[in-house]
């Protein structure tokens, strides 16, 4: 059975490429009729940062891309499964069983040097031109000097004792076999000073443990994966299958950085990128379906996904292809499930939010952050028409005509409805065919009268959302100009 699983540190907001890892799993695990699994890697305990679990699952929750095993979110953060504990912290006793195997078999070593002497050393191969790693010092002392020692309380790691000039080789199932020499190695801390493995030992451990098959992670822990495999050779456990994927990179074709800007799931979805679009951009982030179709549901990225057809090059992140992906989610929202979403976003303007205004936006957001601003831009009052194109344009001599008869048929109706505008701007157009009031004629500057602009959503709507009143002020303060385009 296949048991894929994502593995991250609780280290703040989920990154973007972090989610996109879960979700190759998850949608794996699935296609498979597998298992996936939610680890959670908290060994270095440097960089725990607050309330990061809860940021986690949130995210995985909030995209779909749940967990059957390990952390999972009920009415509280709890664990389920049969392989647990799933939080490495919780995993302390079985990681001092396995690494005291090692060093018992002489493939793992105490090492007493101070951070000062590894740093010095470090600093001199530098300057000799030698690839830094340490140097071996400690890799041979006997036994009564490491007694003494710990007895004494001196403080040590304890790391992989490598054998010299040995091939190591392994295949990644994206890149193909790859082989590495010892010598090209450093001997790996397996478990640190505060008496915490490292990932490096953790991860393989747990691995195994959980009967993890395959191990689909991103292409910074190639490097690690000969360790990782030289200790699968140690224990004598079968290896998983590796599949190792290329970075997201940003424009520059550098790896997508939280340095760059918001790259965080939490701030896309805050902006109102749904969940679904999100998902569905990212698995098309280092993975080509069979044909050209670019909009998934989970269950069809789930029933089309392959491994075989992961990129080997990085998938630069294109931050108008998620706009666009995103703006056809939105399309295909229901007025009401629109309505709802956009809720949020207009809490802290003083717009009331009516399916009028809905319908208005419906087709020109690209995230839902945008609605008030995008409505700010067609509704605001306080626009001036100095475009030198508008200006031309109400030089026209059907353009006084156009403005007194909308004066005219607004101030008869009681209630501007959408159909009511609709109607009035029909019956302008008939009526004065014969002074070329229509198509461009009659839209245009309507528009212009109104809004400060020459193209925009739905007229007839525009003239609703905005009301009667509101109209005919507008139609009062542009008067002056029409009269003096015309003179």
């Amino acid at each position: 059975m296949i048991r894929s699983r994502f593995a991250p540190s609780p280290t703040g907001d989920v990154h973007v490429g972090s989610l996109r890892t879960a979700l190759y799993n998850y949608l794996y695990a699935k296609k498979n009729n597998g298992s996936f699994i939610l680890r959670l890697e908290d060994t270095d305990r440097t960089r725990l940062k607050e309330n990061s679990v809860e940021t986690l699952l949130n995210a995985l929750y909030q995209t779909k891309i749940i967990p059957d095993e390990g952390l999972v979110l009920e009415e509280e953060i709890t664990q389920t499964g049969e392989k647990g504990p799933y939080i490495q912290s919780q995993r302390l006793p079985i990681y001092q069983n396995y690494i005291k195997k090692l060093i018992d078999s002489g493939n793992a070593y105490y090492c007493f040097c101070s951070k000062e002497r590894l740093e010095t050393v470090r600093e001199e191969q530098i300057k000799n031109g030698q690839t830094p790693k340490y140097d071996g010092r400690c890799r041979d002392l006997s036994e009564t000097e490491i007694k003494e020692r710990l007895d004494r309380g001196d403080e040590y790691v304890i790391r992989l004792k490598l054998p010299e000039n040995k091939d190591i080789s392994f295949k990644d199932e994206i890149r193909g076999d790859i082989t590495v020499n010892t010598n090209d190695l450093d001997d790996q801390v397996l478990i640190k000073a505060d008496g915490f493995p490292t990932y490096h030992f953790a991860v393989v451990v747990d691995d195994h443990l959980m009967g993890i098959t395959d191990i689909i992670r991103g292409e910074e822990w190639l490097p690690s994966t000969p360790k990782h495999s030289y200790l699968y050779e140690l224990f004598g456990w079968e290896k998983p299958r590796f599949y190792h994927l290329s970075n997201i990179l940003n424009k520059n074709r550098k790896k997508l950085s939280k340095r760059e800007g918001d790259v965080s799931v939490e701030s896309f979805l805050n902006k109102g990128y749904l969940p679904e679009a999100l998902v569905n951009y990212l698995a098309l982030l280092g993975w080509s379906p069979e044909d050209n179709q670019e909009i998934f549901s989970l269950e069809e990225l789930v029933k089309e996904f392959d491994l075989n057809r992961i990129n080997t090059t990085g998938a630069i992140f294109d931050i108008n292809k998620l706009n666009w992906i995103n703006s056809q989610y939105i399309k295909n929202l229901t007025d009401e499930e629109l309505f709802e979403k956009l809720r949020p976003f207009f809490k802290e303007t003083e717009i009331e939010l009516t399916p009028q205004i809905v319908n208005l936006l419906k087709d020109r957001l690209e995230y839902l952050a945008q609605g008030p601003e995008i409505l700010d831009e067609f509704l605001k009052s306080n626009f001036e028409i100095s475009d030198p194109e508008m200006l031309e344009l109400l030089k026209e001599d059907s353009v006084p005509i156009l403005y007194n008869a909308l004066i005219e048929k607004i101030s008869e109706v009681d209630e501007l409805t959408s159909e009511k505008a609709q109607k009035i701007l029909k019956e302008i157009q008939k009526e004065h065919k014969a002074e070329k009031v229509k198509g461009k004629m009659l839209y245009m500057p309507t528009r212009i009268f109104l809004t400060g602009q020459m193209h925009g959503p739905d007229l007839s709507l525009i003239m609703e959302v905005l009301g009667k009143e509101e109209v005919l002020a507008r139609l009062d303060k542009v008067k002056n100009l029409v009269e003096e385009s015309n003179e």
